[in-house]
């Protein structure tokens, strides 16, 4: 995953994930919330979301919510985790006011 390499951009899938995770849930609520958020643009697979998942624990950007008993486990944000959504939130915003400045707004 490249996600925030030397201040680069998080891909979006990896936004999505941590969106979701603000309010901590299992894996099939976050595949269920991401393609709800994109209209069925996006769409992900059990593979995709688990291996994306590892990641961000291992980065520090989410953690393990509540108890781990059962086969649905939960996660949720961390500081570190919103830290990078918010520079890529900011990111974003200014990607969009570059962009209305050269196009002349929104039509």
């Amino acid at each position: 995953m490249r996600d925030n390499v030397k201040g680069g951009a998080l891909t979006e899938v990896t936004f999505y994930i941590l969106l979701a995770l603000y309010s901590p849930k299992h894996g099939y609520a976050v595949m269920q919330f991401i393609e709800e958020k994109t209209g069925g643009r996006l769409s992900l697979g059990a593979g995709t979301l688990y291996g994306a998942l590892n990641t961000l624990l291992k980065k520090g950007w989410i953690e393990p919510y509540g108890s781990s008993e059962g086969r649905k486990k939960e996660y949720h944000i961390t500081s570190l985790g919103r830290e990078a959504a918010q520079q890529e939130r900011n990111r974003l915003n200014e990607l969009v006011h570059e962009a209305d400045g050269i196009m002349g707004g929104t039509e």
